[in-house]
């Protein structure tokens, strides 16, 4: 059979940039892979992707031109429906063969086969082989089908009358194996050995492709297209980095940036801007926003991370002289800058606290008020949370910070740009002369942002954070705003994590329960369901993360299962159990522990942790009591100083004594006074081993 390599592309209109790059790998992974079921794929092929804006195309290896014919197995009815009490063949069984093309001669290669409790009628068919440009014909149309397309476009093709549905208006195909063009359609368009180069900068036009191994070297070459998008990123970074070094500075580090300018251009160009150095006078996140969001332009930094009056332009473009390339850039970022300076003026003439009132008339959610009120609520818990954690003077500092937190929201810069709520109301508090806790802890009180962010620099920021999570959480909850699959609309887990986070990070020994109640006194009516709703969902949301950093699920799960409100403290008392799950005597004390789990849950009372030693007559009860109380001492002076590893590895000791006690000690005895006082021994042994953990939970 001849095996080639394979190129297909589609042509078309400029691809939605944030897309590119995903749409350029699933329109090449479908195909391939639908190629392969087809059996029209070496198992030694080889994939290609490439994306540019004006592209999708795929290279593979070693590619049939014929699959290989195959045999499979198929199963037609149960026997007793397909023959009759004779053997003969029913008109059932008869119809089933006619509709797989067979007559009835097919009856006699019949084959019998148990299928379940019955026996059914199973025939081998053989398959012929599909061909490639078959094959393909099926691969395209799912692979299109199959794009995650952001928002398709209706369009017309050049009949007038059909319409398509696609990202783009499509304007060719291309599909080439070696040198042979197959004769594939898709989008109304029929397959062809063209395609067309870079917009302005192409040799030819159209560019003609010599076979499917050229087309990367073609493009380059005679077409002024980078036809790779990781081989055009890497060539963008390596100019970038090459223009700032030549200033001595460094360009602006944003991979989602790097990739969206990549998904703009077919050949980069990387040229040097500047603006007025008067416009330095703004924050530099409004202006490094501006240029990032607006224009798709890299601000360059100096050593210290300061922002500098010049930037990197990424042009498609590569005249001789770039001076008008670079001059219309400048002229176009000027008014943006502008812009930004006069919102930062105006805003500047107005305080923090004389825009209170404006946010009574902004809506946070139409069941839970306006920003106002959830401002005054997210107060009154940051002053709760910051009196546990300072004192007085901490939580002033934290009651002013929550009240001005949201007030920047107001503002004609936030207006602009969202994505600066918090940053400007900083600036703002700092140019009114308010203290640095508070102006910080105003920016920081949105921390962590998302996975991996930092935590709000100091205690007034942190208890404002919480307050800000905790405010959202029980709210939304409380109105049955809960995610929801992959649909978390209010980022709620990111809300639950930011608090887990804190409280962890900055080892702050706060009661969860207790902060969640004093959320809840915020509102008008919040029920016990709903906060214990958002408790399970903290605890879902940390065992996820625990078992992300290394720890089994096992051992996660011993020690959440309790869950204990001292979130702080879980970091510790996973280390310790597992450190117990290492032991020789971690099995056996685990099983145990889950045997005794098992006796207590069937008792009806609850049993209470004490043991009568007048009672004890088996000298397998009387040695564990005495173990016991040896250990229970040792492990509760451990507990209490914070030791739990030690702790739980105290009860190492208890293993012979437990495993005694159950080969030779009957706990329901007939006398109830001498059952009652073996339900005693095993309530305090089940304490005692769980203080940590549930061990039962180790298991298997």
């Amino acid at each position: 059979m001849s095996q080639k390599n394979l190129l297909v592309e589609l042509f078309v209109e400029e691809l939605p940039p944030k897309a590119l790059s995903k749409l350029g790998q699933v329109f090449a992974e479908v195909l391939f892979e639908h190629l392969q079921a087809q059996g029209l794929v070496d198992a030694n092929s080889v994939l290609t992707a490439y994306a540019t804006p004006r592209r999708l195309a795929m290279h593979a290896t070693a590619v049939q031109a014929l699959a290989a014919d195959k045999t499979s197995v198929q199963k037609l009815m149960p026997v007793s429906v397909g023959l009759d009490a004779n053997g003969q063949a029913t008109p059932a069984l008869i119809k089933r063969l006619n509709g797989l093309g067979l007559d009835e001669s097919a009856v006699q290669n019949l084959s019998r086969q148990m299928d379940g409790k019955n026996e059914a009628l199973f025939i081998e068919i053989q398959q012929k082989g599909l061909g490639l440009k078959e094959g393909l014909q099926l691969a395209l149309t799912e692979a299109i089908a199959k794009l995650p397309i952001p928002k398709a476009m209706t369009y017309q093709l050049a009949d007038g009358w059909t319409n398509v549905n696609f990202v783009r208006p499509a304007h060719g195909l291309l599909a080439m194996h070696g040198t042979e063009v197959l004769a594939v359609t898709a989008l109304g368009l029929s397959a062809s050995n063209q395609t067309q180069g870079h917009r302005f900068e192409a040799k030819v036009s159209p560019l003609v492709i010599k076979n499917a191994d050229s087309y990367a070297g073609q493009l380059k070459n005679e077409g002024a297209v980078i036809a790779s998008f990781a081989e055009r990123r890497a060539e963008i970074l390596r100019q970038l980095n090459a223009a700032a070094a030549k200033e001595q500075l460094k360009p602006i580090d944003d991979e989602a940036l790097l990739d969206e300018v990549t998904a703009l251009v077919e050949r980069p160009n990387v040229l040097l801007g500047q603006f007025e150095a008067v416009y330095l006078d703004v924050p530099q996140e409004c202006l490094i926003l501006t240029m990032k969001a607006n224009q798709k332009y890299f601000p360059l930094l100096d050593a210290q991370g300061k922002l500098t009056n010049r930037f990197l332009i990424v042009s498609n473009i590569s005249p001789d002289d770039a001076s008008a390339v670079v001059g219309g850039n400048e002229r176009v970022v000027r008014p943006r800058l502008a812009d930004a300076k006069f919102f930062f003026d105006q805003d500047r003439k107005k305080t923090l606290a004389s825009r209170l009132g404006n946010l009574n008339k902004v809506v946070y959610h139409n069941k839970l008020g306006s920003q106002g009120e959830r401002s005054a609520r997210v107060s009154a818990i940051a002053k709760a949370i910051a009196m546990q954690l300072g004192g007085t003077d901490l939580a002033a500092q934290a009651e002013q910070a929550a009240q001005l937190a949201k007030a920047d929201l107001v503002t004609d810069m936030v207006g602009e740009f969202p994505e600066l709520q918090g940053i400007m109301g900083r600036y703002y508090a700092q140019h009114e002369g308010i203290a640095d806790a508070v102006a910080f802890a105003i920016e920081d009180h949105y921390k962590p942002r998302f996975a991996g962010d930092s935590l709000p620099r100091n205690p007034v920021g942190i208890a404002v954070a919480l307050a800000d999570k905790l405010e959202t959480l029980v709210g939304l909850f409380s109105i049955g705003e809960k995610p929801s699959g992959d649909k978390d609309p209010f980022g709620l887990r990111r809300h639950a994590l930011g608090v887990l986070r804190m409280l962890m990070e900055n080892n702050l020994a706060l009661d969860l329960s207790a902060l969640l109640t004093s959320a809840a006194s915020g509102f008008p009516a919040v029920s016990e369901d709903a906060r214990q709703a958002v408790s399970v969902f903290c605890f879902d949301r940390l065992a996820n993360t625990m078992q992300e950093q290394g720890y089994s699920a096992l051992e996660v799960e011993a020690v959440l299962s309790q869950m204990p409100e001292q979130i702080h403290l879980i970091p510790k008392r996973l280390e310790a159990v597992k450190a117990f799950s290492a032991l020789a005597e971690a099995p056996a004390l685990a099983a145990a522990n889950k045997r005794v789990s098992n006796i207590l849950k069937k008792v009806e009372a609850v049993v209470p942790a004490e043991v009568n030693a007048n009672l004890l007559q088996e000298p397998a009860e009387i040695a564990l009591n005495q173990a016991l109380v040896g250990v229970l001492s040792e492990a509760n002076r451990l507990f209490e100083l914070g030791d739990y590893t030690a702790s739980l590895q105290s009860l190492a000791a208890l293993k012979a004594p437990v495993d005694a006690f159950f080969d030779t000690v009957m706990v329901n005895a007939d006398d109830p006074a001498l059952k009652a006082n073996r339900l005693g021994l095993l309530a305090l042994l089940h304490q005692t081993m769980n203080r940590v953990a549930d061990l039962s939970k180790l298991a298997s």
